[in-house]
């Protein structure tokens, strides 16, 4: 049987890392293949970068190879199986790795230089950068629900603003909305327990639990003639209050419970006591001080964030359009994922995800710039060409890792593009997604209501803006030299 382009890639990647040996464990995202390094000396970037297929490689707490959507998890599935171990799992050392050889006093060097070079990074593993990574892996298995259930949704939303306007009538188009919502509730509607579950995976405690610990927060059986007091205000509680932020702060104490039961409990009472025990006191807790205080920072921050866009407008679209790619190159951006869902859950949209969306539009002007300006150095305009598409439709990573970021200023004439899309989105005000996951082009069908228009003017000023700026201002004068293609003969 020929092998499969995933195939090969995954081969190929395991011989450029060191072999199977060196990778403790895969994961993926929406587009990178994540490998956690056991001696980065025996990796070979260069190499890496080589492979036909990739698109871009980072080096950060873990080693990540940019594959671009849809492929990126058949990929890291091959890994796995060829490892014989489930995504997230720790491979197994094989036997030939177990066994080492002599090494040359440069190689030995080599080897040291490196270790140096990984424990540098992890100087910079700081407690909240984990936080973030948490937070992210909570979060990203969930993003291809978000955007399926967020495009059915915003379906059955156009279909319901032309039912209202009487552009179509009849009670099959009723029936039609009506089962397009039950499917976009699938996902919205029990949202606090899959991240529940994602949460007692990533903290460590048991998945089912979580879901339960999370389930806790709908309050079931709760009754407006007998409801539960909210402590601290004196007033009721409501189902759902503190969201998602309260799900993943209770499903962390419930690891931390269950963890310190499992040392004591004996074995042979552990599946009765430890859950039974870990479950009422987290859920306790859950409903009388986390549902509370978790409800008032929910509230605070999306009516914060949607004081600051109407008070600010284009001026605060501009900073968060412009600083968002930043943001990414540290992590930081994971800390808003949840944000934006207490926002779709409490007002039916996102009013930050299309601010942030026009960063990705600034760097397809500046790649376009970059393409006009640099058309004799083919190496470039190459990696362009093969990044574009993908840009468009709101992957970033093959422009920013491949294109922009290595030439420096395009990176920054890049942001300020999409700080300009950023104030277009926020002077207009209002444009909002369903939910979140894609950005660039593949957003406008989140976008809510009729303002998809006003998404597509910012998408188009972020583009015009990065190209402007970039064109005039970002361009370096080594990115301009002429370079060929390295040839394909043998």
């Amino acid at each position: 049987m020929a092998e499969t382009k995933e195939q090969r890639l995954a081969r190929e990647i395991y011989a450029q890392v060191g072999g199977m040996g060196n990778v403790n464990k895969v994961i993926h995202c929406m587009t990178r293949v994540r490998m956690d390094i056991k001696d980065p000396a025996a990796v070979d970037i260069v190499g890496l970068k080589k492979i036909d297929g990739v698109l871009g490689v980072v080096e950060e707490e873990t080693l990540q190879v940019v594959l671009g959507p849809g492929i990126v998890n058949k990929v890291a599935k091959e890994m796995v199986k060829m490892a014989g171990v489930g995504l997230g799992e720790t491979i197994p050392v094989p036997a030939a790795a177990a066994t080492g050889g002599s090494t040359s006093g440069r190689e030995e060097a080599e080897r040291r230089a490196a270790i140096t070079k990984a424990d540098q990074k992890k100087k910079n593993n700081t407690p909240f950068k984990r936080a973030l990574k948490s937070i992210a892996n909570i979060f990203v298995p969930l993003i291809p629900a978000f955007v399926g259930a967020g495009i059915i949704g915003g379906i059955a939303s156009v279909l319901q603003n032309m039912l209202t306007a009487g552009t179509l009538s009849g009670e099959s188009w009723v029936t039609i909305v009506l089962v397009l919502n039950i499917i976009k509730n699938g996902l919205f509607g029990f949202l606090n327990i899959y991240v529940g579950i994602n949460a007692a995976k990533v903290f460590g405690a048991t998945e089912g639990l979580g879901g339960v610990v999370a389930g806790i927060v709908y309050l079931s059986g709760m009754t407006p003639e007998m409801p539960l007091p909210n402590i601290f205000t004196g007033g009721d509680l409501a189902a759902g209050q503190g969201g998602i932020i309260g799900v993943v702060f209770a499903v962390f104490l419930l690891s931390i419970v269950e963890k310190a039961l499992r040392k004591v409990v004996p074995d042979a009472i552990d599946v009765i006591v430890t859950p039974t025990i870990s479950l009422l006191l987290i859920g306790l807790v859950t409903i009388f001080l986390i549902m509370p205080i978790a409800g008032v920072i929910s509230s605070s921050l999306v009516g914060a964030i949607t004081w600051v866009l109407n008070v600010g407008g284009a001026f605060a679209g501009f900073i968060l359009g412009l600083f968002f790619l930043p943001m990414v190159m540290f992590g930081l951006h994971q800390v808003l994922t949840p944000i934006h869902i207490e926002m779709i859950a409490s007002q039916g949209m996102t009013l930050l995800l299309p601010i942030l969306a026009m960063a990705g539009g600034g760097q397809v002007g500046a790649s376009l710039a970059l393409w006009v300006k640099c058309r004799k150095n083919k190496q470039l305009t190459n990696m362009i060409k093969g990044s574009l598409p993908v840009g468009i439709l709101g992957i970033g990573e093959p422009l920013i890792y491949a294109v922009t970021l290595p030439l420096g200023r395009p990176f920054i004439t890049a942001c300020i593009g999409g700080g300009i899309g950023g104030a277009v989105i926020g002077g207009i005000g209002g444009i909002g997604a369903t939910a979140i996951g894609p950005s660039g082009v593949a957003l406008i069908p989140l976008i809510f209501g009729h303002m998809w228009w006003g998404y597509v003017l910012g998408l188009l000023a972020a583009y015009a803006g990065g190209f402007i700026v970039t064109y005039f201002f970002g361009v370096p004068k080594e990115a301009m030299e002429p370079t060929e293609l390295p040839s394909t003969e043998e």
